[in-house]
């Protein structure tokens, strides 16, 4: 729906023409991010990027994309020791948790956001979140990560690590071995003492992030905080943007507005279907006017999908008549550059 294009405009514009110190976070995996901005690369750690009129705004603007793995290693190496962290990193359960497990992009995401707010060096922090309903793994990740950390399975595997260190099969609790025989059938005994590794070597951490994911949560719902929706004029797309409006009003969350992208807008729009292919009709019977004939076919076809998308997003205006909506009308080509990111940042600005 162009969302990660919206999110890249709005980063500019504010950096152009509010003279405002910008930083982009993207954890989309389509990774166009780094294309719109004109960029070869994006990692783990803000760039800035050149070539931009801030001379008389005396804005900046930075780019950087999530690697899950990256800012789950440096959250371990900032919150333990040298050799806890060789001991966390080794683990092939780290490993897999860390690359692979769904859910930890959105953890991830979490703490990068609390550490680029935690800096104090940015006016504007825009982060593009992950396609349709998945974005509100975003904003599920601090109760998800709470009712993890909370949980009975993890209880009984931190047991044996704060008995004593021993291990977790040695545990004489008749509970917990009975416990640890259905998992091991279930899962294997490797992967059961891969786990209580982890989760030994990581039990110092876990109030940690508990802590810091709250923290960013409050954030989230804080009034310095906006929310923008970004939806294509398709049923679809119009359906998921409005549920997703629901569930940021249940969760308290400032939505700030929608962007309907994409929209289609006829050339002459005093100039209706219905008498553009009656004349069209006329001079096919007169002859010699193809071309004039194939014109007005075409923007019959034009003012009928504009219809159709204006009757689409009313479904949504109707629904959440207080949230201000922004229509960005359809390019010609991909945006993929800075002029065009300019050209739909101006269009989401019009008041």
């Amino acid at each position: 729906v162009g969302k990660t294009t919206t999110a890249a405009a709005l980063a500019l514009r504010a950096a152009e023409r509010h003279g405002r110190r910008t930083v982009v976070l993207t954890i989309d995996p389509a990774r166009r991010l780094a294309q719109s901005l004109g960029l070869t690369e994006l990692d783990n750690t803000p760039r800035q990027v050149k070539g931009i009129d801030v001379e008389a705004s005396g804005g900046e603007l930075h780019a950087m994309m999530l690697d899950m793995k990256r800012t789950f290693d440096d959250v371990v190496l900032q919150h333990t020791d040298p050799a806890k962290a060789a001991e966390i990193f080794a683990n092939p359960f780290y490993q897999a948790m860390s690359s692979t497990f769904a859910g930890t992009q959105e953890y991830m995401a979490m703490e990068k956001l609390g550490q680029l707010h935690a800096r104090g060096e940015w006016d504007l922090i825009v982060v593009d979140t992950p396609p349709s309903r998945s974005a509100l793994d975003f904003l599920d990740a601090p109760a998800r990560l709470s009712r993890f950390l909370d949980g009975r399975m993890l209880r009984l595997l931190l047991a044996p690590a704060r008995s004593g260190g021993r291990s977790m099969f040695s545990l004489v609790t008749a509970s917990f071995g009975m416990f640890s025989k259905v998992v091991q059938k279930i899962i294997g005994a490797q992967l059961l003492t891969d786990l209580s590794g982890f989760v030994a070597a990581l039990d110092s951490m876990f109030g940690g992030f508990r802590q810091r994911a709250e923290q960013t949560y409050r954030i989230l719902q804080a009034r310095e905080t906006a929310f923008l929706l970004v939806a294509a004029p398709e049923p679809d797309a119009v359906r998921e943007a409005a549920y997703f409006a629901g569930r940021l009003r249940e969760e308290k969350m400032p939505l700030a507005g929608m962007v309907l992208n994409r929209v289609h807008r006829p050339a002459v729009p005093g100039l209706g279907a219905r008498e553009s292919l009656a004349a069209a009709e006329r001079l096919a019977e007169l002859g010699g006017h193809e071309g004039t004939v194939d014109v007005l076919r075409a923007h019959a076809a034009l003012v009928q999908l504009a219809v159709r998308e204006q009757q689409v997003a009313a479904r949504f205006t109707e629904a959440f008549p207080a949230v201000p909506a922004v229509s960005v009308t359809a390019q010609p080509a991909d945006v993929h550059d800075v002029d065009g990111l300019r050209t739909i940042g101006a269009a989401i600005s019009r008041p």
